[in-house]
C-alpha cells in the first residue's frame, strides 16, 4: 500500500561537494539539493525537462562570487551553472542538468531611482511589474512590456534580451541597459557600459578575461564589419544575445552590454542592472478593431501603421474565445459589443496610442476611427470597433491579451498549444504572407493552434496544439520546426523573435553563417571550459562541446507518458500545467497563491506543487502502483486494520528514513486551498483537488495528525457542542488548556461558539426551518418571495449574529425567509484528504438541497467559500446534479427592484469592500453584484485590491501556519484595516478574513448584509 519512493536520481557526488565547499566558503544564501526543489525548477514554459543537480539562491553579490570562484577551481572545472530568474523562458533557457543559480528569492531588490537623470539601479531578481510599480510614484515605467511581467526578472528579461509590445517604440531591453554589473566565472566583478576608445585601449591591456573579451570582441567588430552588416537582419526584434551589430553605439563608443544582453547566462552572471526609465504618457488610447477573419486582421496592420500609434497587438478567433470563457472576460467584455447582424469576430488589432498632449492624442484616435467607419464592412477591412480611454481601464483590456497568452494551454483533450516555433519574426510587409505559409504547414497536418501577436514588429506566437505523450506525434517538433526555420529565411527574418534561443540553438550557426566560429571566440572568453549554460546559443570550440538539439533534450511528455493512464486522469488537475509561471505573481495584493509569495519557496506554489506530483505519480507508476485502485483500498479498509502499518510507517519517517513521499506532503499541506489558483491559473491547475488526493493517499500509509481530525470533525461535532457552548468556550480560553491544546493538537487561538443559538434568534423571529412539510404550507405570495438560507458551520455556530442579520435584512426588503435545517458541508474534510468522508457528506446534503430546490425557491449560501464548494468540490468527477445554491449577491443582484423601492429614503454612505479570495477568483462577476446592490440601495461600495488575509478555513488556525499565515496578512490585509481613512467604511464576505482580522488587529469587520440591515434599521 503507497510504497516508499526512495529511489530517485540522486545528486552526483561532484555536485554535492561543491554545495557543501559553498557552505565552508561562507555562503550566505539557501542552497537546495533536494529532490523537491529540483523537480520543480526542472521545467519552464517551454516543452523539455532537465533535472538540475541542485538550486543555490545567492543572497548577495558576494554569494555570486563565490559560486563563481569555486567553479573555476581545478576540482569543480565539470560543474555547470545556469542562471535562472522568473523560469518563464518558452525555450529552455534556463534548464540544466548541473546547478541552478537562482537570483529571484534573495537578490530581488530595487536599490536607487534616481527621478532626475531618469534611471534606476536593481538586482537581477527584481520582477518588472515590482520595478514599475516602485516607479509609478516618480511618474516612471520601465519599458518594454511582457505579457509575463508580473513575474518575469528584470535578470531574465536582460538574459534574453525581452521585448513585447510597443516594441516598435520603445525598442528592447537592450536599449534601456545603461550598466550591467556581471561576475565573470574567475570571480571578476566587472561593471560594463559604453566606453570611450581611450577607456577601451585602457582595459584591453588588463591580462584577465575582462581584458580578453574587450579584445577579441573589439577585434571580431573591427575586422568583420561587412559580414556583420550583412548577417544581421534589418529588424524590430534583430539578432539576440552575442549582437555584433551594436557593438559600438550611435555615439561610437564601444559597449560590452550589446554582447551580454540576450547571451541567456552563458557568459556571466548579472548580478545588478542601472537602466533607463520613461515618462509615463499622461494620456492613452485603445482603438479594439474587430474582423471577421484572422487573414483580413494581419493584411490590414499594415494600413493601420500608417496612423502612427504606440503599439498594434493581434489576437485570433481561437485566443479571442479562450479569454471569453475565462473570468478575465467579464472585465472587458464592455470594449467588445456585439450587434445584431455582425459577422462572428474571427480576429481582433488592439491599436494603442500613447502621449502627454491630449488633444493631439485624441485627434489621432479620430483619424484612425474615421477611416475604419468608412471601410467599415469593405473587404479585407474590419466591421466594427470600440476605443477605450485611459489607462486604468486599457489595462483591463492588455491584461486580457496577456492572460490569453497562458489560455491557450487549456485547450480541452490530451493535445495542448505547446511553444516550439512561436516567436519568429519577419518584416511587417512580409508577415501575412508568411503566416498564411505557416499556416499551411500546420494545416497539412492536422495540427490546431492559437495565434497572437506583434504585428507592427512582425512578430507572431504561434503554439501548435500536440499531445507530447504521444511518441508518434513527437516527431512532428522537428518537422515543423525545420520548415518554419526554411520559411523564416524565405521571408528574410529569423526563428527567435523575442523568446530567445534556449534548446533551439542549434539553428544558430545557420543564422549566423561564417560568423558563427566568431560567437565560438566570444564564448570562449568568458567561458572557456563551457560551464555557463552549455549548449545554448554557442559554445567554446573546444572537444566535446555542442549545441542542444530540439530533439535530443528530455521532454516533459517523454516522462509523462510513464505515468499509469488511469492514474494520469485521476490527477489531471495537476497534470497539464505548461510551467507559465502565472502562480509566480509578485502583487501582494493579487490573489494568485500566498504561500508562494509568503515563502518564496517554489515548491509552494501551484506549478511547483503540480510538479511534484507529476514526478510523484511518475514514481508510482514506475513501481506498479495503481493509485486509483489505492485510493479505492483507503476508502474501504478500517482504520484499526490499517493501524499497524501506519504505525511501522511513521516510526520509519522519524527515524529519518527518506522517502519522496513527505517531500511532496511537505508541499501539498503548505497549500491554503484557497482556490485561486482553479480561478487564475490560465490552465487551471487545482491544487486543492489533487492536494486530497495526494493526503488521502499519503494518509494511508502514514498516520494523520491529530488536528486532522479535529478539523475534519468540526462541522459533525459543531452541533452537539454548541448545545452546552461554555465548556468548549472555556477550554479555549484558558491558557493551559491552549498550551495542551497548541503542543497535542497543533491548534492555537480557536473561536468561541456563540452562546446564543441561530435555532433561539429564529424562533424570535418567527422564522421558520425549511422543510418540505413548511414548503408545502406556504401560500403562492409568501413562494413568490421566498429564499432559504443554507447554513455553513462557520457562520450558523461561530458567527450566529451573521445570519441573524441576513434575515432581518431580506425581511426588511420583503422577502420571506426560510433557513435549510444544518447538515455539514464536507470542505474541512476535503481540503485535509478524508475523501471517503466528504463523498458520503456531499452525498447526504445534495440530496436535501436538491430536494429543496426543486420547491422552486432559491437557495442561497452565506460564506463564499463554503458556498463555491457546492459548484466546484461536489462537481468534480460527480454526474448527479449540482445543488444550485447561489453566493448572497448573486441572488439579490436578481432581484434589484425589490431593493430599489427603499433606496429612496435612505441615507447616502460609502463603503469599501475586501472580499474573499474564492469568491474573487472562483466567482469574479458577483464582486460587481455587491456594488450593484449598494446602489439599488443608494450606498456607493468600492472594490479594496487586496490578496489574501492569510486564514482560508481553519489553515491559521493550524500552530504549523501561525507564522505564514501572518507574514500573509502583513503583506496585503494589514495596511487597509489599519489605514485610518478606512475606519468604519470596510466590509468583508468572508468568515475566515473576518476572524482573521480579529485576531491580528483586533477589529471587527462587518459582512456587506449588516451594513446594509443598519442603514435600513436607521430609518425604520
Amino acid at each position: 500500500m503507497i510504497p516508499r519512493i526512495s529511489e530517485i536520481d540522486a545528486t552526483q557526488q561532484l555536485y554535492l561537494q561543491f554545495i557543501e565547499r559553498l557552505k565552508a566558503d561562507g555562503f550566505e544564501g539557501d542552497l537546495s539539493p533536494d529532490y523537491a526543489n529540483r523537480v520543480v525548477l526542472a521545467t519552464d514554459n517551454s516543452i523539455y525537462q532537465m533535472l538540475p543537480q541542485g538550486v543555490l539562491y545567492p543572497k548577495t553579490l558576494a554569494d555570486l562570487v563565490r559560486i563563481a570562484k569555486l567553479s573555476d577551481q581545478p576540482e569543480y572545472t565539470e560543474v555547470v551553472l545556469s542562471p535562472r530568474g522568473g523560469g518563464t523562458g518558452t525555450n529552455g533557457q534556463s534548464l540544466t542538468d548541473g546547478l541552478l543559480v537562482d537570483v529571484s528569492r534573495h537578490m530581488n531588490q530595487v536599490l536607487e531611482i534616481n527621478a532626475d537623470e531618469r534611471w534606476v539601479r536593481v538586482q537581477g531578481g527584481v520582477v518588472k511589474d515590482q520595478l514599475n510599480a516602485a516607479l509609478k510614484p516618480y511618474g516612471f515605467f520601465f519599458a518594454p512590456e511582457l505579457s509575463t511581467s508580473n513575474r518575469a526578472t528584470v535578470g531574465g528579461m536582460i538574459n534574453t534580451d525581452a521585448s513585447g509590445q510597443g516594441s516598435c517604440m520603445y525598442g528592447k531591453t537592450r536599449d534601456h541597459v545603461l550598466e550591467l554589473k556581471s561576475v565573470f566565472l574567475d570571480g571578476t566583478i566587472w561593471e560594463s557600459a559604453p566606453i570611450t576608445a581611450d577607456e577601451l585601449d585602457t582595459i584591453k591591456q588588463r591580462n584577465d578575461r575582462v581584458g580578453e573579451a574587450h579584445r577579441v570582441v573589439d577585434e571580431i567588430f573591427t575586422t568583420k564589419k561587412e559580414q556583420i552588416e550583412a548577417k544581421f537582419p534589418k529588424l524590430n526584434r534583430c539578432l539576440t544575445g552575442y549582437d555584433l551589430a551594436h557593438i559600438y553605439d550611435d555615439n561610437g563608443q564601444f559597449n560590452l552590454n550589446s554582447v551580454l544582453c540576450g547571451a541567456e547566462g552563458s557568459l556571466a552572471f548579472i548580478a545588478e542592472a542601472k537602466l533607463n526609465v520613461l515618462p509615463i504618457p499622461k494620456y492613452a488610447a485603445l482603438v479594439n478593431v474587430k474582423y471577421d477573419s484572422f487573414e483580413t486582421s494581419l493584411r490590414d496592420a499594415t494600413t493601420l501603421m500608417e496612423y502612427a500609434p504606440t503599439s498594434i497587438e493581434t489576437v485570433d478567433s481561437k485566443v479571442l474565445n479562450l479569454a471569453m470563457g475565462d473570468i478575465i472576460w467579464d472585465t472587458v467584455a464592455d470594449y467588445f459589443p456585439t450587434s445584431e447582424g455582425e459577422p462572428e469576430i474571427s480576429g481582433i488589432n488592439l491599436v494603442e496610442y500613447t502621449g502627454d498632449d491630449e488633444a493631439e492624442l485624441r485627434a489621432k484616435v479620430e483619424k484612425l476611427t474615421t477611416h475604419l467607419t468608412e471601410v467599415a464592412g469593405d473587404t479585407g477591412k474590419s466591421f466594427g470597433h470600440s476605443v477605450v480611454y485611459g489607462a486604468a481601464e486599457i489595462s483591463k483590456v492588455w491584461a486580457m491579451r496577456k492572460k490569453a497568452v497562458g489560455l491557450l494551454g487549456n485547450a480541452k483533450g490530451q493535445k495542448r498549444p505547446i511553444p516550439f516555433v512561436e516567436d519568429t519574426a519577419v518584416p511587417p510587409e512580409n508577415l501575412a504572407d508568411f503566416i498564411m505559409e505557416f499556416r499551411a504547414v500546420l494545416d497539412e497536418r492536422d495540427l490546431a493552434y492559437g495565434m497572437f501577436g506583434h504585428v507592427d514588429a512582425g512578430v507572431l506566437h504561434v503554439r501548435p496544439a500536440m499531445d507530447m505523450k504521444d511518441e508518434v506525434q513527437e516527431p512532428l517538433i522537428r518537422e515543423v520546426t525545420d520548415q518554419v526555420v526554411a520559411l523564416t529565411q524565405k521571408y528574410k527574418g529569423l526563428l527567435w523573435g523575442e523568446h530567445g534561443k534556449g534548446v533551439r540553438s542549434e539553428y544558430a550557426p545557420e543564422f549566423f553563417g561564417e560568423l558563427y566560429a566568431d560567437i565560438q571566440r566570444i564564448k570562449g572568453c568568458f567561458d572557456p571550459r563551457n560551464q555557463l549554460n552549455p549548449g545554448k546559443i554557442a559554445t567554446p570550440a573546444i572537444d566535446g562541446a555542442e549545441l542542444l538539439k530540439i530533439d535530443a533534450v528530455p521532454t516533459r511528455g517523454q516522462y509523462d507518458r510513464q505515468i499509469d493512464p488511469n492514474t494520469f486522469q485521476y490527477y489531471d488537475a495537476a497534470m497539464y500545467c505548461n510551467g507559465n509561471g502565472a502562480c509566480y505573481n509578485y502583487d501582494p495584493n493579487d490573489a494568485m497563491c500566498p504561500s508562494w509569495k509568503a515563502t518564496r519557496e517554489r515548491v509552494h506554489s501551484p506549478k511547483g506543487r503540480a510538479s511534484l506530483i507529476r514526478e510523484w505519480t511518475r514514481l508510482m507508476s514506475t513501481q506498479g502502483v495503481d493509485l486509483v485502485a489505492e485510493s479505492a483500498k483507503v476508502k474501504s479498509e478500517s482504520f484499526i486494520r490499517s493501524l499497524p502499518r501506519k504505525l511501522k510507517n511513521t516510526l520509519s519517517k522519524r527515524r529519518g528514513e527518506y522517502d519522496f513521499n513527505h517531500e511532496v506532503y511537505d508541499a501539498m499541506k503548505g497549500c491554503l486551498a484557497c482556490k485561486s489558483c482553479v480561478g487564475q491559473c490560465p490552465i487551471k491547475v487545482n491544487v486543492p483537488d489533487f492536494r486530497s488526493r495526494f493526503l488521502e493517499s499519503y494518509h494511508g500509509r502514514y498516520l494523520r495528525p491529530l488536528k486532522d481530525y479535529m478539523v475534519g470533525s468540526l462541522e459533525l461535532m459543531i452541533p452537539y457542542l454548541a448545545k452546552f457552548p461554555a465548556p468548549y468556550n472555556w477550554a479555549m480560553r484558558n491558557g493551559t488548556m491552549q498550551e495542551l491544546f497548541h503542543k497535542y493538537m497543533g491548534m492555537v487561538d480557536s473561536p468561541s461558539i456563540c452562546t446564543h443559538s441561530l435555532k433561539q434568534g429564529m424562533e424570535q423571529r418567527g422564522v421558520d426551518f425549511a422543510t418540505m412539510d413548511q414548503v408545502s404550507r406556504m401560500s403562492a405570495a409568501q413562494r413568490e418571495k421566498a429564499v432559504i438560507i443554507v447554513q455553513d458551520a462557520f457562520t450558523s455556530y461561530f458567527e450566529t449574529k451573521l445570519v441573524l442579520d441576513l434575515i432581518d435584512l431580506l425581511n426588511s426588503l420583503g422577502f420571506y425567509v426560510l433557513v435549510a435545517p444544518f447538515k455539514p458541508n464536507g470542505k474541512p474534510l476535503h481540503v485535509h484528504g478524508f475523501m471517503d468522508q466528504f463523498e458520503r457528506i456531499a452525498k447526504q446534503n445534495r440530496a436535501m438541497l436538491n430536494e429543496l430546490a426543486d420547491t422552486g425557491i432559491d437557495l442561497i449560501g452565506i460564506d463564499p467559500s463554503m458556498t463555491l464548494t457546492y459548484r466546484q468540490e461536489y462537481s468534480y468527477g460527480n454526474s448527479d446534479t449540482q445543488p444550485p445554491v447561489k453566493l448572497i449577491q448573486e441572488w439579490l443582484a436578481s432581484n434589484l427592484t425589490m431593493l430599489e423601492n427603499v433606496a429612496g429614503i435612505l441615507p447616502d454612505g460609502e463603503y469599501k469592500l475586501m472580499a474573499h479570495c474564492t469568491e474573487k477568483t472562483s466567482a469574479a462577476p458577483s464582486i460587481k453584484n455587491w456594488q450593484a446592490i449598494f446602489s439599488a440601495l443608494g450606498q456607493k461600495l468600492d472594490v479594496v485590491s487586496t490578496g489574501c488575509c492569510g486564514m482560508s478555513g481553519t489553515y491559521g488556525h493550524e500552530a504549523d501556519n501561525y507564522d505564514t499565515s501572518r507574514k500573509i496578512y502583513e503583506m496585503s490585509w494589514a495596511d487597509v484595516v489599519n489605514n485610518p481613512e478606512n475606519k468604519g467604511k470596510l466590509v468583508a464576505t468572508g468568515y475566515s478574513c473576518r476572524s482573521q482580522v480579529k485576531r491580528q488587529d483586533d477589529q471587527q469587520l462587518p459582512h456587506p448584509v449588516q451594513v446594509l440591515l443598519d442603514v435600513v434599521q436607521r430609518v425604520s
